[in-house]
């Protein structure tokens, strides 16, 4: 396994909508064990293949609490084959946006068809955190970050601060 950079919005890559993987081989499986290596280091809960500069439709997340044994998913072609109508609001942050928060409201539940490591399909319905990060990630794979759920003002903000971030990182040489 690999630790994988992870870019910093806004980089056009961040914006790009990821394209379906034709199967689960040796290959997307091994994209699946870095993507994990890496978003467990950073540390987060979930990560699409978009964050590492890999425009494949490829997600994994991992919402156990900290003392809990982990719970490693990895995602292949997921979709969002029905949501409820009921909404719940969740302080979302992202690997790609660092130390930025923000209260959005998405579906309360969700079913999910994907591909598995195996490469066979399978289906969940969830709620809460897990629904909440399923959707967080399958927005990045869509080009859509957390801040486009924000008004223009709010994103614009979150968004001139990053910059001055990467160019920060950029002079220290990270």
């Amino acid at each position: 396994m690999a630790k994988l950079p992870i870019v910093l919005a806004p980089d056009p890559v961040l914006k790009a909508k990821a394209k379906p993987v034709a199967a689960v081989d040796d290959s997307i499986r091994r994209l699946m064990d870095d993507m994990l290596e890496t978003m467990y280091a950073a540390p987060g809960i979930g990560l699409a293949a978009n964050q590492v500069g890999v425009l494949k439709r490829v997600l994994v997340l991992d919402v156990a609490r900290e003392g809990d044994a982990p719970t490693p998913m990895g995602m292949a072609n997921p979709e969002i084959v029905w949501a409820s109508d009921e909404l719940s609001v969740y302080n979302e942050g992202c690997l790609s946006l660092p130390e930025h928060y923000a209260d959005i409201t998405r579906p309360k539940e969700v079913r999910v068809r994907y591909l598995d490591r195996d490469g066979k399909k399978q289906e969940i319905e969830t709620d809460g955190l897990l629904a909440t990060c399923i959707q967080h990630e399958i927005d990045h794979l869509d080009g859509v970050l957390f801040v486009d759920h924000l008004s223009a003002l709010k994103r614009n903000m979150i968004l001139k601060k990053l910059v001055k971030l990467k160019k920060q990182r950029a002079e220290d040489g990270e």
